[in-house]
């Protein structure tokens, strides 16, 4: 009886060895496919970028579109805009699409990733620039990209000394002034676009100034245009959760 206990141990002893064995290697393939993702997704950005700043900025065509977005816009003509904060890794493309789905997973060479990409609201008319909120969406990656490094506006010492987000589009330049930055839950409309009137995109403004971590100089008033990035937080809920910063448009004359 002894004999058959001792060798039903070992038999249960090598199977969990087995299932173990087996989670290991699970774990290691999935843990480097996801590495591999990263490493691509960095990559591919990086082209981007040397496509990007390779250009003239300020040189246009005769329909007044700016060069630098002349080899992007040859991959994809989604690509509508880039975004850039200085002292962060965000220096992204801006694409955009008939809804708010298909770039959540999919780069700026429309091929899948996780990361997806940075893109703006369907909505929003990247041509004539007269939306009153101009969105942009990107996800928090655990590997810093994308809009990961918005979270650093949480603490107001980086608020207060990076106040700008760059912001270009095929036809203008932007230098956005941010004035807010706060936690919310997709319950909160703050991707609303139409405003029925000047006083309730006033009364917007005045709930997300209210909202802000962050006292800001930055004046907003009824006449301006605002960006707002959006991206994933955890905190007030895993899947409604968001954090959202919001800056004033100003047109770049140099």
């Amino acid at each position: 009886m002894k004999s058959d206990e001792r060798k039903s141990k070992k038999i249960f002893s090598r199977m969990i060895t087995l299932v173990c064995l087996a989670v290991f290697i699970y774990s290691s393939y999935e843990l480097t496919s996801i590495l591999l993702e990263y490493y691509h997704n960095r990559k591919v950005l990086a082209e981007a970028q040397e496509l990007f700043y390779h250009a003239d900025s300020d040189e246009r065509d005769e329909k007044q579109m700016r060069k630098a977005f002349y080899e992007l816009q040859a991959i994809n003509e989604d690509i509508i805009g880039w975004v850039t904060i200085e002292g962060t890794k965000i220096d992204y493309p801006v694409l955009q699409a008939d809804d708010n789905k298909y770039y959540l997973d999919r780069n700026y060479k429309r091929e899948h990733s996780r990361a997806g990409s940075i893109f703006m609201d369907y909505r929003n008319d990247y041509e004539m620039m007269q939306d009153k909120n101009i969105i942009l969406y990107g996800h928090r990656m655990k590997d810093d990209t994308m809009f990961n490094q918005l979270k650093r506006y949480v603490d107001k010492e980086f608020f207060d000394s990076h106040p700008i987000v760059l912001f270009d589009t095929l036809y203008d330049r932007f230098d956005a002034e941010i004035f807010s930055v706060y936690r919310t839950t997709t319950d909160f409309d703050y991707i609303k676009t139409d405003f029925e009137s000047d006083e309730e995109f006033q009364e917007f403004l005045d709930i997300i100034q209210e909202k802000s971590l962050h006292q800001s100089d930055v004046r907003v008033t009824k006449d301006d245009q605002i960006l707002t990035l959006s991206t994933c937080d955890y905190m007030l809920d895993p899947d409604k959760g968001r954090l959202v910063v919001h800056a004033k448009l100003v047109e770049r004359k140099s």
